[in-house]
């Protein structure tokens, strides 16, 4: 792997500053959630040891994303989503067409760095309502990542052996287009801007990823490094149900970041 966290990091701030600047000149909403969203209240920028950038989208300003980004042509920075044939993921993310990125996964397609792109959905009105229709979704998700991922070491056995077993199950049965467009249907139950509670269906802290739709609000500007992005309008609210006690650092053995990449170059473009 090749060049260091500060070099990743200054790709990224200029990243986020353009997908912000292209949300504002389209007039859609995002926020910056999980990791991306802590830095920037305790951190005025990046957690000082990881190095990415995830921001979340009502599905209605998702998908007009999804629209306005198939006739914009620009060569520096490249959008995909789930549509594209050889994208292994359920959510977009933005690339940096001039560096290039190796993740772990069972299907490796050469990229760049990237921001992740995450769609918010409408859970519906009650909490029971909204627990119920996330673990249905959560599930077609496990499964889903189980047909993409790879054996990883510090992974529990379980989740590896699921991973194997499900190598094991022709696609045309269960392979991850059927289960990402299951999981799409299954997400647009309910709509963002008309349930009580909304979640990142498709990301990392499930369960945790539940919130009200008036935690996250209208969209308010926090500084990151030296630019502004959008994030909740209760902040705290949000970070509290993600991670408990945000305001406190975790143990320096915990200070680590838990990206699973097998190769970076940040001076040569993926495409060539």
């Amino acid at each position: 792997m090749q060049n260091g966290t500060d070099g990743v990091k200054a790709r990224l701030k200029d990243m986020f500053e353009y997908f912000h600047a292209f949300c504002v000149k389209h007039n859609l909403r995002y926020y910056a959630v999980g990791g991306t969203l802590l830095g920037a209240i305790r951190h005025q920028g990046f957690i000082p040891w990881d190095d990415d950038v995830d921001v979340a989208m009502p599905r209605s300003d998702y998908e007009k994303l999804q629209a306005l980004t198939k006739r914009t042509e620009q060569k520096k920075y490249v959008f995909e989503f789930p549509e594209k044939k050889d994208f292994v993921y359920a959510y977009g993310k933005l690339y940096d067409t001039a560096t290039t990125l190796v993740e772990n996964r069972r299907y490796r397609p050469k990229r760049g760095i990237f921001i992740d792109i995450f769609p918010l959905d409408g859970l519906g009105d009650t909490e029971e309502q909204a627990i119920g229709q996330f673990k249905k979704i959560d599930r077609l998700v496990n499964l889903y990542e189980a047909t993409v991922c790879a054996v990883r070491k510090g992974r529990a056995l379980y989740k590896n052996l699921a991973v194997i077993l499900m190598r094991l199950v022709p696609s045309f049965i269960i392979g991850p287009k059927k289960l990402l467009n299951k999981i799409e249907r299954t997400s647009k139950e309910y709509a963002f801007d008309t349930s009580t509670y909304v979640a990142n269906c498709v990301g990392n802290w499930h369960e945790k990823e539940i919130t009200l739709r008036s935690t996250l609000g209208t969209p308010t500007l926090y500084p990151f490094e030296d630019i502004q992005v959008y994030g909740p309008e209760d902040y705290d609210a949000y970070l509290s149900g993600v991670y408990g006690d945000w305001r406190t650092l975790p143990s320096k053995e915990k200070q680590v970041s838990h990206h699973d990449y097998l190769y970076m170059d940040l001076n040569t473009p993926y495409q060539n």
